[in-house]
């Protein structure tokens, strides 16, 4: 791929994937809610193979998650998926656990390997460790500051991943504890409490604020009350070296996503053919905040320490 600077976004279905790809997107995240954590949409092995067979057409990648908190039951299945998504074609897998790492390194070799620990992917030593063992890519924490993640840059052996537009995870229990708290209120829920229910936490000191919940097989997971938006400063991350950049599309609707990717597009791409002239145009955003959820602020994140929740 010719473009140095990554521009990597998650998908919920395969008709949102080519959507995204036709907007700009390099390359797509996604994978199965056994193996992966917090997807946008799950996706079995026939469906991975339609969206690798589209990405081809568009010369982008697919990245599978598989982050997930792995048990000794799920190890067992492991393998046999590993083995089919090297016979797909994808072109790398996010891993935490070392398992991950061991079956991709024995039955898919070909298959690179991006190291995903959340917030402890902190330093570049442990990121170089993983490097060391076969990982290409850190995907680096998103509490991480600017100056953090700039500083690191020339010590690294690997690439870097760096998520800059979306909503975050800031909790997660392996318990169902929506269906819990309304079995307890007496108001037990039919039916799951997955993405489209539409749920969201409000604290009873910030009340203005709305924090997206839902619960799937991983257990319950809540959500930041605003969304990252870096685009403004995005050239400090390619002038750094950043190799990828995420946008989080996760409870998003496919208009807005796509809006977000074309405006990170044209960033990416006025930077690339003149680094020395590259201006950011605040145009760029216009149709993203056209389509932002007007109870969801766009904010730095923790880019300068602006906390997100």
């Amino acid at each position: 791929m010719s473009n140095r600077h990554e521009l990597l976004v998650t998908a919920a279905n395969v008709k949102e994937a080519e959507a995204l790809l036709q907007a700009g997107a390099d390359a797509l995240l996604i994978g199965d809610d056994r193996f992966g954590m917090r997807l946008a949409g799950s996706f079995n092995l026939e469906e991975t193979a339609e969206v690798v067979h589209i990405a081809a057409k568009h010369n982008a990648r697919v990245v599978v998650s598989m982050n997930n908190l792995m048990s000794n039951e799920l190890l067992k299945e492991i393998p046999e998926y590993v083995q089919a998504l090297g016979q797909i074609g994808i072109h790398a897998v996010e891993f935490n656990d070392p398992s991950v790492l061991r079956a991709v390194r024995e039955l898919a070799p070909h298959i690179k390997l991006h190291w995903n620990a959340e917030m402890t992917s902190t330093n570049y030593a442990t990121s170089n460790y993983w490097g060391s063992k076969g990982a290409s890519r850190v995907v680096l924490a998103r509490e991480l500051n600017m100056d953090e993640i700039t500083e690191m840059m020339p010590y690294l052996q690997v690439e870097a991943q760096v998520q800059v537009h979306g909503m975050t995870n800031i909790y997660h229990s392996k318990r169902s504890l929506v269906q819990s708290y309304m079995a307890h209120q007496g108001r037990p829920v039919e039916g799951d409490l997955g993405k489209e229910r539409g749920l969201f936490l409000i604290e009873a000191e910030r009340r203005d604020e709305k924090f997206p919940i839902y619960e799937d097989l991983n257990g319950t997971h809540i959500m930041s009350s605003e969304d990252i938006c870096i685009l403004e400063d995005l050239h400090l991350l390619m002038e750094a070296g950043v190799h990828s950049f995420k946008i989080e599309g996760i409870l998003k609707p496919l208009a807005y996503n796509e809006a977000v990717v074309r405006a990170y597009r044209a960033a990416i791409d006025s930077y690339q053919a003149d680094p020395e002239g590259y201006e950011y145009r605040d145009e760029w955003l216009e149709r993203v905040r056209e389509l932002q959820d007007p109870e969801r602020e766009l904010s730095f994140g923790f880019f300068y320490k602006e906390q997100v929740y």
